[in-house]
């Protein structure tokens, strides 16, 4: 198993994390010298607020362990192409460099719908891997969104 293996699944465990939940199964871990030093997964029903991304949970954390806002000698591991606040919130904390497990062709700003993680007037860009893990990762989405759509159809027929 390689190095971006071996992370990609942690990421992927925070993000059954999520699921359990009830939120959308993202998970992300920031590696630093070989440790984890940061590791979130989506809140953003449990906490009922749009910025509790694993993302910005995970950037948090790590700037926390560090003592430093700038993360430029991390590695992000994510299990979802990031959002466009999750990639303003990369390129603001200087990570060169994030592993994405799949790709999110609806709103993915990692080089799906855009790429804001290598726009040539930012002054800071990130280097992408991306397919590490990708049928575990996308399996777990497709099946967090088959059971969603089931239990609305549930509630609908209820009269809920």
């Amino acid at each position: 198993m390689s190095e971006d293996e071996r992370f990609m699944k942690q990421a992927l465990s925070l993000a059954k994390k999520a699921y359990e939940n009830g939120d959308v199964p993202i998970g992300c871990v920031i590696v630093y010298e070989g440790k984890v030093i940061g590791r979130g997964y989506n809140r953003r029903n449990k906490d009922r607020t749009s910025l509790a991304h694993a993302e910005i949970l995970a950037i948090r954390k790590a700037s926390k362990a560090i003592g430093d806002w700038r993360l430029e000698k991390c590695r992000m591991y994510i299990t979802l192409e990031p959002c466009q606040m999750c990639s303003g919130a990369i390129l603001q904390s200087r990570i060169p460099e994030v592993v994405i497990g799949c790709m999110n062709p609806k709103a993915g700003c990692a080089g799906s719908v855009i790429n804001l993680l290598d726009m040539p007037g930012f002054n800071h860009r990130v280097s992408v891997t991306k397919g590490i893990c990708e049928e575990a990762c996308s399996q777990l989405l497709k099946q967090f969104f088959a059971e969603l759509r089931i239990q609305k159809k549930k509630e609908k027929e209820e009269g809920k």
